[in-house]
């Protein structure tokens, strides 16, 4: 099997920089591929954060004026990646979160700094760096969706090129007068190319003129074909249905793993499981619970907003409270809900602890501490954080959409006797159906045989990459284009 050069285009990887699920994805998929025999490089902008980890970098390309200012591509390597990172001061030398100012605001010129990291995309997929030139440029997301446009317009021999949706609520959709700077012909300002209800709709062309279409599931592949979750793209996608795959996310295995977590006060495995508890004492003490091996632990680690199912958490709380449970938080986002959770800790602090921000290592005791992680999710591409509950045999009990439909296997009562259950679904995201979710857990807590067998078919699940590795080489070989 010979080997196949993949270029992927991102806005963020992770270690590098992180907003979300999709550097993790951009920052597995490289390793993961490589047992398939597919070599990914992957572009990024050089943040300050990239370039102070980018190590042996060299110019690969030069650019006079690249949408305002000089920059140039480097070719490099950091935290095992192999990189090229767009060196555009005027772009990208700004510190702290990749999309966001100060202010907390988008910064202004977004719309040119994401089309010029699409631009140098379709460039290197285009042979602008002597000696590479990749079969396959595979753009995520919004920020480099618009390099299948730049390609399909180039009208010369190009590579294969996918898009994948990680979150379609996100689209980059900016005024018309964006378009005279793209460097784009006038004929791709039309509905059949960029323009999107009047202006220039960056995910809206990358799924318009991309050959292939992915997204993080297979049952959100299917929930954004329909009015309800396609955040009107979804005519558009029904008409490309061919072409459009759902390829669940998996999580790195060793990053993730009791066996040997650091992170841990005691680490486990299916053949240890009852060793599991000690987490749960230490992160009761560390986030001031009252410790009790007996009290139903539910932890949460989220952004904090309404598409995430946390005000529905918040209104059932009280409720879980009076049953015994006890709630272990950890995330931020809209100050409502940052308020409401931090006034249910103050009111109740014996019972809810949360942390505002992100911490890793917090994380990692949480998933191994509680006795159920929740994802109520309204909806939810893929998620993660099941997957590593799983993995850390802590039942999710999630909202049954998108990727969490498809990772977690609800413990009715075909499924408990069948010896197959991993956790608890709910549907709809509703405060009513939530409370009977939790009263569900509750009663499943009850029951340790039926906790424990929970607990080991979550842990012994493949939640790694190995299987999504797989599908995304088919993926790419069936796009691959030789170079000339």
């Amino acid at each position: 099997m010979s080997e196949l050069k993949v270029l992927s285009v991102a806005s963020e990887i992770f270690p590098l920089v992180k907003t979300g699920g999709l550097a993790d994805v951009v920052g597995a998929l490289p390793a993961a591929l490589a047992r398939e025999g597919v070599e990914i490089r992957t572009l990024v902008p050089a943040y300050p954060a990239v370039l102070a980890k980018l190590a042996d970098a060299e110019t690969a390309h030069d650019y006079a004026d690249l949408f305002g200012g000089p920059a140039r591509v480097l070719a490099g390597h950091a935290a095992g990646l192999d990189l090229f990172a767009i060196d555009a001061p005027h772009l990208y030398d700004r510190p702290g979160n990749p999309y966001l100012g100060p202010d907390g605001l988008n910064w202004p010129d977004n719309a040119r700094r994401f089309a010029a990291l699409a631009r140098v995309g379709a460039d290197i997929g285009l042979g602008a760096i002597d000696e590479y030139r990749p079969q396959v440029v595979h753009a995520h997301d919004w920020q480099a969706a618009l390099a299948a446009a730049y390609l399909y317009y180039a009208d010369r021999p190009r590579p294969g090129v996918a898009v994948t949706i990680h979150n379609i609520a996100f689209q980059g959709h900016f005024s018309i007068s964006i378009f005279g700077e793209l460097g784009l012909p006038p004929q791709a300002l039309t509905i059949d190319g960029v323009e999107y209800f009047g202006g220039v709709g960056y995910l809206k062309a990358g799924l318009r003129l991309s050959d292939r279409i992915t997204t993080v599931s297979p049952t959100y592949a299917r929930e954004i074909m329909t009015p309800e979750f396609g955040m009107a793209l979804d005519g558009l996608l029904r008409t490309r249905a061919a072409v459009v795959q759902g390829i669940v996310n998996g999580i790195d295995d060793t990053v993730w793993n009791p066996a040997t977590d650091a992170a841990l006060a005691q680490t486990y495995s299916a053949l240890r499981i009852d060793m599991r508890v000690r987490n749960k004492t230490a992160l009761q003490t560390q986030m001031g619970l009252t410790p009790g091996v007996d009290r139903p632990l539910f932890g949460v680690i989220s952004r904090l907003s309404d598409q995430k199912g946390l005000d529905l958490l918040l209104q059932t709380l009280p409720g879980l409270i009076a049953k015994g449970g006890q709630l272990a938080l950890l995330g931020s986002g809209e100050p409502s809900l940052e308020g409401g959770f931090t006034a249910a800790a103050a009111a109740q602090p014996d019972s809810v602890s949360c942390v505002l921000g992100y911490d890793e290592w917090l994380a990692h005791l949480i998933q191994a501490g509680a006795d159920f992680i929740l994802v109520p999710s309204r909806f939810e591409p893929c998620g993660l954080t099941q997957l590593c509950a799983l993995r850390y045999g802590a039942p999710p009990i999630v909202a049954r959409v998108g990727g969490l439909a498809d990772t977690v296997i609800d413990a009715n009562e075909a499924a408990t006797a069948a010896g197959v259950a991993t956790g608890v679904q709910f549907y709809p995201p509703s405060v009513e159906a939530l409370t009977y979710a939790l009263d569900r857990a509750l009663e499943i807590g009850r029951d340790p045989a039926t906790t424990r067998r929970l607990r080991l078919n979550g842990m012994r699940s493949d939640v790694s990459w190995r299987g999504p590795a797989k599908r995304y080489a088919a993926l790419y070989r069936d796009l691959a284009r030789p170079i000339e």
